[in-house]
């Protein structure tokens, strides 16, 4: 292209005015157009595909470029590229074919520059090669810092999703007591006026205050089957009907619950008579009822303790950020908690043969709990739509002052030609919108940043990851 005419004038102006080439002798852009072409691209055009070769640099003079990625068939917009942007090969690039798409959005003109020309620019001009490379290095930067949001954003939202689905049963189990406890104390005041009514004898009230808080105290009995519930029921029923006990139903599955049988209400029975068995029951039930609701919140609010100390646990947040010593297996622990929706809903079996006698490790616990969070998720994904889907936690001590993890999982396994490439950077064998392909990768980085190891085996029925950390 000749520097000469009017256009290359002009478009030696328009490239001074980019930001990344402001700095760039006028007379090495003149270089620059003088070796460059300038194609025209409509709208719906592709300006690369995936697998084309990446062997030319090219300067976006006007429109806009959708960079896409495609994953299993669908379409995901890594980034647009605009008017100055500058993008395709660069000098010590090592790209060699496109990962994407290039999508045109607009009429766009583009300034290409075959990379046959880098060794003479690079010789030759200094500034524009120093500028292109900033160019690379930022692009890298840039795009990384995309992805890993992008990964960071999905595992806030897979934890989200867990602690939503966690906290709610709990939550709603709290409100559903209370909502019913307040009803059951609406009829409280007239058994109590029922209660005080009556003329017993000191012997018969303690006979019963004991039986009734030794029963609340052991709390409810769950051993018993469906079977064997339904028909203590009805024997307890049959038995009160037989005092002429009115609609005993409304009492017999408490009692049940409480293990309140037979021996135990005619025990009551011989103490206060029939004139007030009804009474005294109501009594009964009400003391137990109230129990009830008072141990279901406890418990329900108990869980919800649990939850938030193993989010406070797993992100680490009461402590500083540095090493600490810990057992390996609480991470695991607090890890399973927060994806136990996912395991649920899966019906996954876990098989834990872990070494609960392995010393601690030095470690940046939060930064480790990505890794198992990473590497549960994957292995959780990978077990979709197997028949019996089984993970198996392995914990042990390796040669001397090592320990390892295994975790394995009995999904379809991973292709054995994409095997050398999961630990890369952006490499996913998900589908769209399930990997960004930055998890393996920064479960790698955080072992190396502790002297650990990573190695993965694979095949149908079997793949296992392998975690190894230094004990020191």
């Amino acid at each position: 292209m000749n520097t000469t005419t009017p256009f290359a004038t002009a478009l030696a102006a328009q490239l001074k005015t980019l930001p990344d080439l402001q700095n760039v002798p006028e007379e090495q852009l003149c270089w620059l157009i003088n070796n460059s072409e300038v194609r025209q691209y409509e709208v719906g055009e592709h300006t690369f595909k995936k697998g084309d070769a990446i062997d030319e640099m090219y300067i976006v003079l006007n429109g806009v470029i959708s960079i896409r990625l495609e994953q299993n068939g669908q379409f995901r917009e890594l980034l647009e590229l605009k008017e100055g942007n500058i993008s395709g090969t660069l000098p010590f690039s090592r790209t060699a074919k496109a990962g994407g798409y290039g999508l045109v959005q607009e009429s766009t003109s583009i300034l290409f520059l075959h990379r046959s020309n880098f060794r003479e620019m690079v010789a030759t001009c200094y500034e524009l090669t120093e500028a292109l490379v900033h160019v690379m290095s930022t692009r890298v930067r840039t795009l990384t810092e995309r992805q890993q949001q992008t990964d960071k954003m999905a595992a806030l939202g897979r934890v989200s999703a867990g602690l939503a689905h966690e906290l709610n049963n709990p939550s709603a189990a709290i409100v559903r007591s209370a909502s019913e406890f307040k009803k059951h104390l609406s009829n409280t005041p007239d058994r109590f006026k029922r209660v005080m009514m009556l003329q017993l004898d000191i012997d018969a009230v303690d006979a019963c205050n004991n039986l009734v808080f030794q029963k609340a105290q052991a709390g409810i009995q769950d051993t018993m089957t469906s079977l064997e519930r339904a028909d203590a029921e009805d024997e307890l029923l049959s038995w009160l009907e037989d005092r002429n006990v009115e609609d005993g139903y409304h009492i017999t599955g408490n009692f049940v619950d409480y293990g309140l049988g037979i021996a135990d209400l005619e025990f009551i029975y011989e103490k206060i008579g029939e004139k007030n068995f009804f009474t005294v029951l109501e009594w009964l039930d009400n003391v137990l009822t109230t129990e009830r609701y008072v141990q279901e919140m406890g418990e329900a609010s108990k869980r919800i303790h649990e939850i938030v100390s193993a989010v406070k646990s797993y992100s680490h947040l009461d402590r500083a950020a540095e090493r600490q010593r810990v057992d390996i297996h609480q991470g695991i622990k607090n890890t399973f908690l927060i994806l136990g929706h996912k395991i649920k809903k899966a019906n996954i079996k876990i098989v834990k043969n872990l070494d609960y006698t392995l010393p601690e490790v030095n470690v940046f616990v939060g930064e480790l709990n990505q890794v198992w969070t990473n590497l549960l998720d994957n292995a959780i994904d990978a077990l979709e739509g197997v028949a019996e889907p089984t993970l198996e936690l392995v914990s042990r001590r390796y040669k001397e002052d090592f320990i390892e993890i295994l975790i394995i999982d009995n999904g379809t396994g991973i292709p054995e030609d994409a095997l050398p490439n999961i630990f890369d950077p952006f490499f996913t064998t998900k589908p769209m919108g399930k990997g960004t392909g930055l998890g393996l990768h920064t479960v790698q980085n955080i072992l190396k940043q502790h002297n650990g190891d990573i190695k993965v085996e694979s095949r149908p029925g079997r793949t296992a990851f392998r975690v190894c950390l230094p004990i020191g």
